[in-house]
């Protein structure tokens, strides 16, 4: 069952329709799942939100938290502001849960090792956190589902391999199952109800280790497995009875990036006969459902597929998914020789009369809209940030609510913590994407956006840094639309081959039709600190390296932007170097007639918490404009700030001596900008251009989608005075 797919309709609606003013989803409000530590709990403990789940009145969600081994509890009476209601110990890492009516049912790992897995099910009241009652399952759970009419509850028993064993094949004892267990009217089980429904046997891979991965059931009461590892599908009936079972089949990927650590998004690649080896599985109506196709052991088809249950492939997406993906630079390069954007959770549900398909893309942490109106021609209709490494979804189209929960927990790293977000049907234009290269001659693969200028035409100019390291572009960018639409990349090169050792932070124009590029730099790296003169079409044609009274002073911290007053560049050094005072900085200009550098103080904010620094410069008038920022994300950010200096005052001194100190005057804080799209402030806003009708846009940095959200930011500040 191989299907080869081209299918650029997805891609092109979602060009036509993201801001359009019809119904759209928008990230509406997030929630850290700290906060639903108790008081005096030490909440540097990692915590995660993986499989999430809605009570009947919609009210309250309820989800899985491995690390703490507890049910987190989330009151959406507002669901624009969302309140914790606390956690309830489960004694277990819990893998899974279902509502029916107030009633939670969590499937909870106990397991001591592979060979001896263990765990149960329980069903758990929402409303004081009392257990009703425990089925004990002889197994490690995995997915719970709970029948439409709340009858009864299926469970994916996994007993997962050992993935250091036998070279992390299947094969390896004691084999999954699926079981059931009855409920009573108020949702509690009812274990001596409990049913096994054996599975061995019946997939072509590993026939006698089935890991069920993932169930869901229809209204008729069939429920359909997921076979992740054996790349099979099985649908049982209500008595279980195995109705059908059959292979997930294969599909053939061109137009691919399948190799990784080469700093460079390169879509020509191919890999054929790519199994899809399903994870999550949602129906979609009694006859067919729909996998998200993450892959495991041989495969990951970087798509989903709807099938009917009689085993024929109803649509495929091919890699109209990962490029929808790509063209708004959620695209994870470092998962390149892996599995690509790795589609792993998957929700349906009917908003406004039309049936729609939710596709979480893991790595590349956003979410895809499908109208499958006609589930043979699905239309994607929008993608969403979802948030770092969404693992589950529940839509509550009653409320016009879609929920995401994000597992990945950066507390080791400083960053964002594991949280839920928040998405509402509304009758507004679509505020994500902000920027996109959907409708360009190419695909264009982008990210990791950090400097900007704009030229006497109105176009904006973007280089990407260092996470690129094999492949520094330039993106031509029409602000004129929204969102903002990258038309073209510029390749820098030196003789024809991608330059390398750069670490792009700024653009300027030249004047004549080429740009003037600064270099971060990273001399513990081997990429030096300078200014790149390039052409029009990206041919480094001067390269222009730091004097020795910078160098004898220099940090890991360089240039973070680059503007052009009459014959001088003027370059921002983002952080302090060793001869700076406390909380001054280096504006460094650097002469392009006579040779000379020179520089002048910049006074900064000092940080309240890890570091403040600049991270662009543009001249334009009268003034000089700089954005300044802390590295610091979410809740902790202070400073994010843009300001002016008066153009009179850069008059550059001799490097080595006293430096005079500019003023700086506030022109527009980004903290309300960041905070009203819903989800947490990004640390990384680095880019800014002025049009020449004085029009300021703000751009962020996405980290190249590695330990972050992936959402670039691209909007309007208003004029410059």
């Amino acid at each position: 069952m191989t299907a080869r797919l081209l299918g650029l309709t997805s891609v092109i609606a979602l060009t036509a329709g993201a801001a359009s003013a019809e119904m759209n989803f928008n990230r509406i409000a997030s929630i850290a799942t700290i906060g639903n530590m108790a008081e005096g709990e030490d909440t540097a403990r990692e915590s995660s939100a993986e499989i999430v789940a809605a009570t009947a009145d919609g009210m309250t969600l309820v989800y899985t938290d491995s690390p703490l081994e507890v049910l987190g509890l989330i009151d959406i009476t507002d669901p624009k502001a969302p309140a914790p209601k606390g956690n309830i110990e489960l004694g277990g890492e819990p893998t899974s849960v279902a509502v029916v009516g107030a009633s939670a049912l969590v499937g909870v790992n106990t397991s001591e090792s592979y060979t001896a897995p263990s765990g149960y099910i329980a069903s758990i009241n929402t409303a004081d956190g009392s257990e009703t009652a425990r089925c004990d399952l002889g197994g490690q759970p995995d997915s719970v589902a709970a029948a439409k009419d709340g009858s009864f509850v299926a469970v994916a028993i996994e007993n997962e391999r050992d993935e250091d064993l036998g070279d992390g094949r299947t094969g390896q004892m004691p084999a999954g199952m699926l079981i059931t267990v009855g409920l009573t009217a108020d949702g509690t089980l009812d274990c001596g109800t409990l049913n096994t429904v054996d599975m061995t046997g019946l997939a072509d891979v590993s026939p006698e280790d089935p890991e069920p991965e993932f169930v869901d059931i229809n209204s008729l009461g069939e429920t359909v497995v997921t076979l992740q590892e054996n790349n099979h599908l099985v649908v049982v009936g209500k008595d279980g009875t195995i109705l059908n079972h059959f292979s997930a089949g294969a599909v053939d990927l061109e137009g691919i990036d399948a190799t990784d650590e080469r700093g460079a998004m390169i879509f020509t690649e191919s890999q054929m006969a790519r199994v899809r080896e399903p994870d999550a599985v949602k129906w979609l109506t009694d006859d067919l459902f729909a996998t998200a196709n993450e892959g495991d052991m041989d495969g990951g088809s970087r798509g989903w597929t709807i099938f009917n249950k009689d085993g024929s492939v109803v649509y495929d997406a091919g890699t109209t998914f990962e490029h929808g993906l790509v063209q708004i630079g959620h695209y994870p390069d470092k998962r390149s020789d892996s599995k690509g954007v790795e589609p792993e959770s998957i929700e349906t549900a009917t908003f406004g009369g039309t049936p729609m398909v939710f596709v979480g893309a893991e790595r590349a942490s956003a979410v895809g809209v499908y109208d499958v109106t006609n589930p043979a021609n699905p239309v994607l209709k929008q993608i969403l940030p979802s948030g770092i490494g969404p693992e589950g979804y529940v839509a509550i189209p009653e409320r016009n609510l879609l929920i995401s929960a994000n597992e990945v927990d950066l507390i080791e790293d400083g960053g964002v913590r594991s949280h839920v977000s928040i998405f509402e049907y509304q009758d507004a234009p679509a505020a994500y994407p902000q920027l996109t290269s959907a409708g360009a001659d190419e695909l264009i693969g982008w990210g990791a956006i950090s400097g900007m200028v704009a030229d006497a035409d109105g176009t904006v100019w973007a280089v990407n840094d260092s996470f690129y390291g094999y492949q520094p572009s330039i993106f031509k960018i029409d602000a004129s639309q929204k969102p903002a639409r990258i038309t073209d990349v510029i390749r820098v090169n030196r003789k024809g081959h991608a330059a390398q050792k750069l670490d792009l932070e700024g653009i300027t124009t030249d004047g004549n039709g080429g740009f003037w590029l600064a270099s971060e730099g990273r001399t513990d790296r081997m990429i030096p600190h300078g200014i790149y003169r390039v052409n029009g079409k990206g041919e480094i044609k001067e390269e222009i390296a730091l004097p020795a009274e910078l160098l004898a002073v220099e940090k890991r911290f360089g240039f973070e932007g680059i503007t052009m007053i009459g014959d001088t560049l003027w370059m921002a050094v983002q952080r302090e170097w060793a001869d700076d005072p406390k909380n001054h900085v280096k504006l460094v200009a650097y002469n392009t007639k006579t040779e000379e550098w020179g520089a002048v103080h910049y006074p900064k904010a000092a940080p309240a918490k890890g570091w403040v620094g600049l991270s662009e410069i543009v001249a334009n008038g009268d003034w000089v404009y700089v954005i300044e920022r802390d590295n610091q994300i979410g809740a902790d950010a202070v400073t994010k700030k843009v300001y002016r200096i008066p153009a009179a005052e850069m008059q550059p001194a001799a490097l080595g001596g006293d430096l005079p100190v500019v003023s700086k005057e506030e022109v527009h804080d980004l903290l309300p900008d960041l905070a009203s799209y819903g989800g947490y402030v990004v640390d990384k806003v680095e880019g800014l251009a002025i049009l020449p009708n004085g029009e300021m846009f703000v751009s962020t940095d996405n980290d190249g989608v590695d330990d972050s959200s992936g959402e670039t930011f691209f909007f309007s500040i208003g004029k410059a005075e």
